[in-house]
């Protein structure tokens, strides 16, 4: 019975998609032959594999590593066999508990390993230049001793790196060969959701394979990357898929495949390149100096909701909320101010938070440069002189603020909170001059404010008023009623931000 109804739902599967396809070429909307195509644009395409020379220590704070091979890169086609089925030392990433055993040394040596290995990686690339210049991820040659280049002739290459960029993940390599096949490039911002794109690739290992999918979307923030408006795609992207690049129907290569997003390690439909443009201003400037200048102004920005917009007095939520300025930035030397919402900047109109770094990052450092922005309810207009991001990475983890002394039993205000005043201490070591510290959250009201914060500002109707005092705030409170909605600035630890309560309640 079972294998009837099986066969019975394969049928009518089969009859469907049959079905829809003749329906397609009734209508002349064949489905794409990709052939012809790779044909033409694979030999471009070529293998990276590099060699790593690593210590064998198990480090507890990396729980992407295999104990027993440490260094091995995820892209490597071995990384999920020895994470599944090679055992894994007591106390290692995989043990319940998550770190090493009481009394175990903190990084010991696996017995019977030398104390030096070399582990390799896989990775893709393409050639962009008929004498040698390749394109491919950062990630895929980081701290790689050698980096060797297969193309599909089976020819092979020491390669060299001239440069590589963190914070795009593009690098560029060079090999010492003339007369390439080399690929051609496109315009990301011709592209359309819903178009066919090809990518190519060396999935775990397996050279030049092919897989197709379309365009889920464009101009995608991912966390923590904020210099990247991403493709994102469906088509078939694995560990070794790396630094591949994504072809659009003509040919021609608009992305470079960088990350995907999977809870199994593999493919789950969600995959991100690299366009193209990015790339390709990334090496130019690596190219000529080996390392990427980028612009900054010194700013920490938030995006705009429909309910800051409504606080800030903003017709539509848009552009980049300024939570604070870094003191003696550019930022600050323009006469930007904390609660500014940022909407144009060098011409270019800011539409989500996430715009704002990119067009920044891309102004060369010295330009001098317009912005507008909204201010108290009115457009105004700046102009900046920007400067250059450090290579240094930033922390926005503070140090705690000092226990806070508060008497016992202290009401709580109409929002459910319990203030006190910021003590010297405080103030001093927060560089602050004015704000209160909340002390607990009570009742029902649900908001993101937390024990710990300080809460600097109030925001309503696009105006702004500095926190000096419990007696200050707790007034402001009472003149508002209980569907009434307001916005607080708000720092927590060194990092401010616009927190939106949607009806301050009866307490």
């Amino acid at each position: 019975m079972r294998k009837s109804l099986a066969t019975f739902f394969f049928s009518c599967v089969t009859f469907v998609s049959l079905g829809g396809a003749l329906e397609a070429a009734a209508q002349g909307k064949e489905l794409p032959d990709f052939a012809e195509l790779v044909e033409r644009v694979g030999p471009a395409v070529v293998n990276i594999s590099t060699t790593q020379t690593v210590h064998s220590r198990r480090s507890s704070s990396s729980p992407e590593q295999v104990p027993q091979f440490p260094g091995m890169d995820e892209n490597d086609p071995m990384f999920e066999f020895f994470r599944r089925f090679i055992p894994h030392p007591p106390g290692g990433p995989n043990s319940p508990r998550g770190h090493n055993s009481p009394g175990s040394p903190s990084n010991p040596r696996i017995p019977g390993m030398p104390p030096e290995m070399q582990s390799k990686s896989l990775g893709s690339g393409f050639v962009i230049s008929a004498d040698g210049y390749i394109l491919t991820n950062a990630h895929v040659v980081e701290s790689a001793d050698e980096v060797e280049v297969k193309l599909t002739d089976k020819r092979e290459f020491k390669a060299k790196v001239i440069g590589a960029d963190k914070r795009t993940d593009i690098a560029l390599l060079k090999i010492e060969a003339s007369g390439l096949p080399k690929v051609s490039l496109g315009d990301p911002s011709k592209l359309k959701v819903g178009e066919w794109v090809l990518a190519i690739g060396s999935p775990f290992g397996f050279e030049n394979s092919v897989t197709a999918g379309i365009v889920s979307a464009k101009g995608r923030a991912l966390p923590q990357e904020s210099f990247v408006p991403f493709i994102q795609t469906d088509a078939a992207i694995n560990p070794g898929n790396s630094g591949g690049p994504l072809f659009n129907m003509k040919g021609e290569v608009v992305g470079i495949n960088s990350q995907i997003y999977s809870r199994t390690g593999g493919y789950m439909g969600l995959a991100f390149a690299v366009p193209i443009d990015v790339a390709m201003e990334v090496q130019t400037q690596l190219r000529a100096t080996g390392r990427v200048s980028r612009g900054r102004i010194g700013v920490v920005i938030q995006e705009v909701t429909k309910e800051l917009a409504d606080s800030f007095g903003l017709g539509m939520p848009a552009g980049a909320l300024v939570n604070s300025v870094e003191k003696g930035g550019p930022a600050d030397k323009a006469g930007i101010e904390s609660g500014d919402i940022i909407t144009k900047f060098d011409g270019k109109v800011v539409l989500a938070s996430s715009d704002l770094p990119r067009i920044v990052a891309a102004t060369h450092p010295g330009s001098k440069v317009s912005l507008q922005l909204w201010r108290k309810g009115t457009t105004k207009d700046l102009t900046v002189t920007v400067g250059e991001i450090s290579d240094e990475k930033v922390s926005y983890h503070g140090k705690k603020n000092e226990k806070n002394v508060k008497p016992a039993e202290v009401a709580a205000n109409k929002l459910g909170l319990v203030l006190s005043e910021l003590s010297t201490g405080q103030r001093k070591e927060l560089k602050l001059t004015a704000g209160v510290v909340i002390d607990e959250v009570k009742g029902t009201l649900r908001t993101e404010l937390r024990t710990g914060d300080v809460i600097l500002a109030l925001v309503y109707k696009g105006v702004s008023t500095d926190i000096q005092s419990v007696e200050q705030f707790n007034k402001q409170l009472l003149l508002f009623d209980k569907n009434t909605s307001i916005t607080l600035l708000v720092r927590r630890g060194e990092v401010q931000s616009f927190i939106t309560i949607k009806g301050v309640g009866d307490k």
